[in-house]
């Protein structure tokens, strides 16, 4: 009796496809992360290291010099984007949470009308809503300030909130809020206590979701926004097309890093909250 253990048939193709889709993963990956690592290493250059060497070559002097003048250059509107992203970030996931709730729990009469409407404004482009938004800010004497930029941001971002909040409200048995009325509980009471508990995945989406988009925003920031009032996003492009004096491109990576690192560690650190929220009910309805 022979000791041989045959191959299951077709174990040599699964192989190699196992074999082709790691190797496109990794091309995948160096695609991404060369950039990335190319801005790194530039950043830590001295201006002769960058002339002299190949952009993925590594530092012959690590310094730090350029973060230090780009961190000079940009950190007071990088703290006008946190001032910024923190209320819009916040309001727009509370009203897209009860207005998600509203229309799955407290229907009306035109809701799904109105939801249609609502789910529109995921699809209008930033540049649809310049011009009356500009007017509105000019209005309410808020143009060319954070507030205006927090009041725009939270518009704009309700659509994709309350998409957010509905779909996944729909997942969840209306029985459990009828109960909750015939208990004697609230509109809001079931809103705060029984709902949002039950809601951290789809919190966390709509704040990774929004924190993302209104960071990495340029064209609000550019046009509702000026001077001293403006986000980072904004001072990098400003940095980066300054044309006074030799061009520092140590210090324009270290910048564009700074802009990137709050991001970056979002979706480092929650990214696995945003797939979980996602999966357990964001894409449902």
């Amino acid at each position: 009796m022979s000791g041989h253990v045959s191959q299951p048939q077709g174990s040599g193709r699964l192989t190699i496809s196992r074999v082709v889709i790691y190797a496109t993963l990794l091309v995948a990956v160096a695609v991404y992360l060369i950039p990335l690592v190319v801005m790194l290493l530039t950043s830590f250059k001295t201006p002769d290291d960058i002339r002299t060497g190949n952009l993925l070559s590594w530092p012959q002097v690590v310094t730090g010099i350029g973060w230090v003048k780009a961190w000079a250059s940009v950190n007071g509107y990088f703290w006008n984007s946190v001032k910024m992203v923190v209320p819009a970030v916040l309001i727009s996931t509370f009203i897209g949470a009860m207005n998600g709730y509203v229309l799955t729990m407290w229907r009306f009469r035109g809701s799904e009308l109105f939801f249609g409407l609502v789910l529109l404004g995921c699809f209008l482009p930033f540049q649809a809503v310049l011009l009356p938004a500009s007017f509105t800010l000019g209005r309410m004497g808020l143009a060319s300030t954070t507030t205006g930029l927090v009041i725009v941001h939270v518009v704009y971002g309700l659509a994709f909130t309350t998409l957010f909040f509905r779909n996944y409200f729909m997942s969840i048995p209306e029985a459990l809020v009828k109960a909750a009325r015939l208990d004697g509980a609230g509109f809001f009471t079931i809103f705060m206590k029984i709902l949002m508990p039950m809601s951290t995945p789809i919190i966390m989406v709509c704040l990774i979701w929004q924190f993302t988009q209104i960071w990495n925003d340029f064209l609000f920031g550019v046009v509702f926004a000026s001077g001293d009032s403006q986000p980072i996003t904004v001072a990098l492009n400003n940095l980066v097309n300054t044309t006074t004096g030799a061009k520092e491109y140590n210090v324009d990576m270290a910048a564009a890093m700074i802009a990137a690192l709050p991001t970056l560690l979002v979706y480092i650190f929650a990214g696995k909250y945003f797939v979980r929220g996602l999966t357990s009910g964001a894409v449902k309805g």
